[in-house]
């Protein structure tokens, strides 16, 4: 678990009062209560994410929740595609594995 002082530390430019903000905007959710935050490693993904987006992209706060939720939205579907990949790897027959590879291949 990463603390708020070594995340502070880790990225440049970044404040404690930034990531508490972003605590408080629920952007970030990190275990613990205010003082002792314990970020995990999805957590510091996130910060990472988030700081991004503002100091290389110039993405204000205004804007930060709906690029943040576009991007949730965007991550989930790609794991819904891998899940449902995997499930058709796993259970679909050869012939039906191959008609959909030449399906998607000549898209």
């Amino acid at each position: 678990m990463t603390t708020i002082e070594t995340l502070v530390a880790q990225f440049s430019g970044l404040t404690r009062q930034d990531i508490e903000a972003w605590i408080s905007n629920d952007w970030v959710r990190p275990d613990g209560g205010p003082g002792p935050y314990a970020f995990r490693q999805i957590d510091v993904a996130r910060v990472r994410l988030i700081h991004q987006l503002r100091a290389d992209m110039q993405v204000n706060d205004e804007a930060l929740p709906i690029v943040l939720s576009l991007l949730d939205q965007l991550y989930d579907q790609r794991r819904r595609m891998r899940d449902l990949s995997q499930a058709l790897l796993r259970i679909a027959p050869v012939d039906i594995r191959k008609m959909l590879s030449t399906h998607l291949s000549n898209m």
